[in-house]
C-alpha cells in the first residue's frame, strides 16, 4: 500500500449536499480497503479561471493510503460524479 492525497473542487452547493459528497467518497475508499488518514476541507475559494461556467468551488484535500486498484475506482467514480469541478490524485514520495 502507498500514500496518495487527492485534492478535489465540488461546485458551490449547500452544506448538506457537500458533507454528503465528501462522506462518499471517504466510504468508497474505506469499502475499498483504504485508510483515510486525514480529510482537509479548505472550504469556498475563488477559481482561477471558470470552470463549467463556476467561478468559485469548494476544495477538499484527502490524504489516504490505498492500493492501485482502489485508485483507479477513486478516479472512475469522481470522474463520472457530476458535483465534482476538478480532480487530482498524486502519489505521495515521488
Amino acid at each position: 500500500m502507498h500514500t496518495y492525497e487527492v485534492m478535489y473542487i465540488v461546485k458551490p452547493i449547500e452544506e448538506t449536499t457537500f458533507e454528503a459528497i465528501v462522506k462518499k467518497f471517504d466510504d468508497l475508499l474505506a469499502a475499498n480497503g483504504a485508510t483515510v488518514e486525514k480529510t482537509d476541507r479548505w472550504g469556498k475559494k475563488r477559481l482561477a479561471y471558470e470552470i463549467k461556467d463556476f467561478v468559485d468551488g469548494i476544495y477538499v484535500l484527502v490524504t489516504f493510503q490505498a492500493d492501485g486498484k482502489t485508485v483507479k475506482e477513486l478516479d472512475r467514480v469522481m470522474k463520472i460524479t457530476d458535483e465534482i469541478l476538478r480532480h487530482m490524485i498524486i502519489k505521495k514520495g515521488e
